[in-house]
């Protein structure tokens, strides 16, 4: 381990030392949930057939974007009462898709460890790039480039590691 990744994991260390409290001991959250997660389509037929036909996510609505005339606002059941949306801006540049600070690196989607098997297969014989990773988590770029991660881990936890 380098001196600068040493630095990094102490610093890791103090903040879970600082902030981190212990699973029973934690006040319960504020929130109920993810109502859903938007990201930016450049075209909603090629996005509905990708998310629905591809990675099984039913699409659930198709609305009007009320911030925004003309551009579509819709939704894809990724279980458990979460959703995954998307807006499109028709007749706006809003150029490729990009990583930046603040932004979005990838949304992760668990999915029953049958179900990941077969939406592996799905990626390949779409010919859809993807990297499977730990043989419990496939990354790959939805048609505008954003990153998802599908992760056959239950919710709650990682790699085997509890993280709720």
């Amino acid at each position: 381990m380098t001196d600068q990744q040493q630095a990094h994991e102490a610093e890791r260390q103090r903040i879970r030392e600082q902030h981190l409290r212990p699973s029973g001991t934690r006040p319960a959250s504020s929130a109920r949930g993810l109502h859903h997660t938007a990201l930016i389509s450049s075209d909603v037929e090629r996005t509905v057939r990708f998310y629905q036909d591809v990675l099984e996510f039913p699409l659930t609505e198709l609305i009007e974007n009320r911030d925004y005339p003309g551009s579509s606002h819709f939704f894809f059941d990724i279980g458990n009462g979460n959703l995954l949306a998307f807006f499109d801006f028709p007749g706006l540049d809003v150029g490729p898709y990009a990583e930046v600070l603040g932004g979005l690196h990838h949304v992760a989607i668990s999915v029953a460890p049958d179900r990941w098997s077969r939406l592996v297969d799905n990626l390949t014989g779409a010919g859809v790039d993807h990297e499977v990773h730990s043989e419990v988590s496939v990354y790959f770029r939805d048609p505008d480039g954003a990153r998802i991660e599908l992760i056959s881990d239950p919710l709650g936890e990682m790699y085997g590691n509890e993280v709720l």
